[in-house]
């Protein structure tokens, strides 16, 4: 029979790649063990699922990712062999890395501070290079960096990157998006941000956990985790070195125009103590006294929100996934703003008027009471205001009394149109394509 009308195997892509077993799987894509008929050579096989991409916006976060994996040629940074589609899928042929991801090698506790560097090492040549091809990341973090057999660290998960060609007028960026406990301050604002700082930051944070085996910044509230972040708060554990101190201390820098630059970071004295390339852990690379702590530590930090989550943000009402990993209960709704504290109360006392409530307010909250009794009592609703940074805000409404049919009711009836031009939506929703 001849080749070319050959009945393709199910577990044959193209006639180039017998699918093996699943090594992992997300909201959009999983990831399969392949082997290149021709070469024998394994692979990972990614797929992405085109109608569920699609169905989202998220098509042209795809072929970005694409374009970026094409410019990123560099030993620490996971390879793009080719890529593949039919009708309803699309196949990435990627480098097989099977050390796993350096996220489980934290979460058993902290390194030695020689590991630490030499991943470190690793993490910045990877996001230097990124950088001179005007590639911004913009979701490093320890999930996203892979190990090889050898040990060598490789970066993946380029879905969220930028180039220099999304830049506005400003010369900046201005989706916000990356995971809560490794974002940099100055992409939470309005303002737009340098791609570049951002990543360093997030390679600080990155830091910071390979040193302590926990994250600098922790809360179980998201926004005051977000305020700590802005305001750089955080302690180094005693058992860090004077000079990683030093150099934590300068990446966290909450100010992106006084944190220290890739240049000057790879001139530190720290930085320039050189390991061999090939590294393996082992037993005695960890500090197991702290092994089990550090690994609950981890593993909370690992339940916040995902990238995926933070562009849930474009969306303006109902940001649940940007606070929570649990399904918010149905009593409780959370937007975000732009507006001044006055300009949310006032809107706030202008709908309480026109459904025949009294109002309680503060400087940062407003609730409202109901006059009439309903199904279960008079229905009354609190609102809660809190700034991430001094120029955007986050508001929590939640139903304080009463019936939850009648609170949901009122909400979608009254409440959101009402706030309707207040709330903010993401410049994604504008030009760039939330990534």
């Amino acid at each position: 029979m001849d080749s070319a009308k050959k009945q393709e195997t199910p577990n044959v892509l193209h006639g180039k790649y017998e699918l093996g077993r699943l090594l992992g799987h997300g909201t959009f894509a999983k990831v399969y063990h392949a082997r290149n008929l021709v070469t024998g050579k394994s692979v990972a096989m990614k797929v992405v699922a085109k109608e569920k991409v699609i169905k989202v916006g998220m098509m042209d976060q795809v072929q970005r990712e694409i374009s970026v994996m094409k410019m990123v040629n560099h030993q620490n940074i996971v390879e793009l062999h080719e890529v593949m589609a039919s009708k309803s899928k699309i196949y990435f042929a990627m480098e097989l890395v099977r050390g796993g991801e350096l996220f489980s090698k934290v979460a058993r506790g902290r390194l030695r501070e020689d590991v630490a560097r030499c991943y470190f090492q690793q993490l910045i040549s990877a996001v230097d290079f990124c950088h001179s091809r005007g590639v911004y990341h913009r979701d490093l973090k320890p999930e996203n960096l892979l190990l090889d057999e050898e040990g060598n660290l490789k970066v993946t998960d380029f879905g969220l990157s930028a180039l220099s060609v999304h830049l506005r007028h400003d010369g900046l960026l201005h989706t916000t998006c990356g995971t809560p406990a490794y974002v940099a301050p100055e992409v939470i604002g309005k303002k737009g941000y340098d791609g570049a700082k951002a990543d360093l930051w997030s390679c600080g944070v990155i830091l910071f956990v390979l040193l302590a085996g926990f994250l600098p910044f922790q809360d179980d509230n998201i926004v005051a985790m977000y305020k700590k972040i802005y305001r750089g708060d955080f302690k180094c554990p005693p058992w860090f070195s004077p000079e990683s101190r030093r150099l934590v201390t300068k990446l966290l820098d909450p100010n992106p125009n006084t944190r220290i630059t890739i240049s000057k970071l790879m001139e530190t004295p720290w930085f320039k103590k050189s390991l061999p390339r090939t590294l393996r852990l082992r037993d005695g690379d960890r500090d197991e006294e702290e092994e089990k702590k550090s690994e609950e530590k981890m593993l909370k930090g690992k339940e916040q929100l995902n990238a995926f989550h933070i562009i849930s943000l474009s969306e303006g009402f109902d940001l649940s996934p940007l606070f929570e990993e649990k399904k918010m209960e149905k009593e409780e709704m959370r937007f975000a703003t732009t507006k001044p504290a006055s300009s949310v109360i006032s809107t706030l006392e202008e709908v309480a008027k026109a459904g025949k409530f009294s109002v309680k307010k503060s400087d940062t909250s407003v609730r409202l009471q109901g006059q009439e009794r309903g199904r279960k009592g008079k229905l009354s609703i609190a609102a809660e205001i809190f700034a991430l940074t001094p120029s955007f805000l986050v508001v929590e409404v939640k139903k304080d009394g009463g019936d939850t049919l009648e609170y949901n009711h009122f909400c979608s009836k009254e409440l959101r149109p009402a706030l309707k031009d207040i709330v903010w939506t993401s410049p994604a929703s504008q030009g760039e394509t939330p990534a």
